[in-house]
């Protein structure tokens, strides 16, 4: 199967409040980032080589491999929840929301026994179980069928009850809110349903840290972007970052916004592509080497977000993520070469396919990528399987 897109660029479509994941909030979320001493802020890599042969003004990749030594950005969400959770239940203040006053002994004391339950394919769950341990706090992760032994072993590492079910993605996040009800334990999922988007809500405002700092970096290079590329599970993540850049440039300034996902797991654009008001599933075993954004279900904030404000709508093939992981590993010229895994890469591998082969041309055109054009990407990931990320890298997806 190759590439498909649906097009909402032409669309009239009804506006969607931003304001939660806005600048004033992003700032105020990001304040609490900078409170961790781990914080600091990932790298904005310019790729001047690649964008001279793939024909574009400019590309520029925000690397999240570094983010708080976790190799992805998952745990902005994971922190800034779990702390809206503890503040929450405590009575505390949003000026309290810092690492010193959540770390304190005498917090913890009053907060007493707590376990935080989730459902993951890695990230979120390592995010998770990293920020109970700082909180002195417990933590259950529970993963989908097929998930590697590596990112089980990372989040076991941290103290984590962790283990692989025997479900999809989707029935693991059911399980995880059984547990949550059936044990009093506090459900943290990355993804939103009707009765439950509070803390989702709060997952997706702590992920604007990532896109402010992003607005700025490409502000400090005096570069405006035309055109933003993001990658899609539940559409938690794209959905936030969406919604900060709408509110950041306003609704007719925003650069073009583009959705990828895989297209074994592609539930964002199967609901763009019926838009008919209702959510679409991708239902049963979901394969794709993407394991991070193999998800049947959308977050209904996420795509309430998205069905506004994105302009494209795509499906890819594996083949595509595994040529932007090959790419951005082995530089073109003096760039700057780029860890980024199975997930993080599907929107440079992208990037590059619509301008490179002339298949799709009509594509490239609709999404309107010219000479001038400044593109943005963020890897998500880094090699968080290093063991498939370096057989991809040297051999790619047929090492026969």
């Amino acid at each position: 199967m190759e590439i498909r897109a649906v097009h909402f660029d032409g669309k009239v479509r009804r506006a969607y409040p931003v304001e939660a994941f806005g600048v004033e909030q992003a700032e105020r979320v990001r304040a609490f980032h900078e409170s961790f001493p781990e914080y600091k802020v990932t790298g904005l890599k310019s790729l001047p080589g690649l964008s001279g042969r793939l024909g574009v003004g400019g590309i520029y990749v925000k690397d999240e491999s570094t983010r708080f030594g976790l190799n992805a950005f998952k745990v902005l969400g994971g922190s800034y929840s779990i702390a809206r959770c503890v503040t929450e239940r405590l009575g505390l203040s949003e000026g309290e929301l810092t690492f010193e006053c959540l770390t304190a002994p005498d917090l913890q004391k009053r907060l007493g026994e707590i376990t935080f339950v989730t459902a993951t394919d890695g990230n979120h769950g390592r995010g998770v179980a990293w920020t109970a341990k700082r909180l002195g706090a417990k933590s259950v992760v529970l993963m989908p069928k097929g998930s590697t032994a590596e990112r089980l072993a990372n989040i076991r590492a941290l103290g984590a009850d962790a283990r692989i079910t025997d479900w999809n993605y989707d029935d693991t996040v059911r399980e995880a809110k059984r547990l949550s009800e059936e044990n009093g334990w506090l459900l943290v999922q990355d993804t939103a349903w009707e009765g439950y988007e509070r803390v989702p809500a709060w997952i997706m405002q702590g992920y604007t840290t990532m896109a402010l700092e992003a607005a700025e970096q490409m502000e400090a290079a005096k570069v405006r972007p035309t055109h933003v590329f993001l990658q899609a599970g539940v559409g938690a993540m794209a959905g936030a970052v969406t919604g900060f850049f709408t509110d950041y440039y306003g609704f007719r300034e925003r650069p073009v916004i583009t959705i990828v996902e895989p297209d074994q797991a592609d539930c964002i654009f199967r609901t763009a592509r019926a838009d008919d008001g209702k959510l679409h599933f991708v239902t049963g075993d979901m394969n794709s080497i993407m394991a991070g954004l193999c998800c049947g279900e959308p977050c209904t904030i996420g795509w309430k977000i998205l069905e506004a404000y994105a302009d494209h709508f795509v499906s890819i093939p594996d083949r595509i993520a595994a040529k932007g992981m090959r790419l951005l590993a082995e530089p073109v010229g003096t760039d700057p070469a780029i860890v980024s895994g199975e997930s993080g890469a599907a929107t440079m591998g992208f990037v590059a396919e619509i301008l490179e082969n002339k298949t799709y041309e009509t594509l490239k055109e609709r999404i309107g990528l010219q000479e001038d054009s400044q593109i943005l990407c963020i890897s998500t990931e880094g090699d968080t399987d290093r063991e498939n990320y370096r057989r991809i890298v040297r051999y790619g997806l047929d090492p026969a």
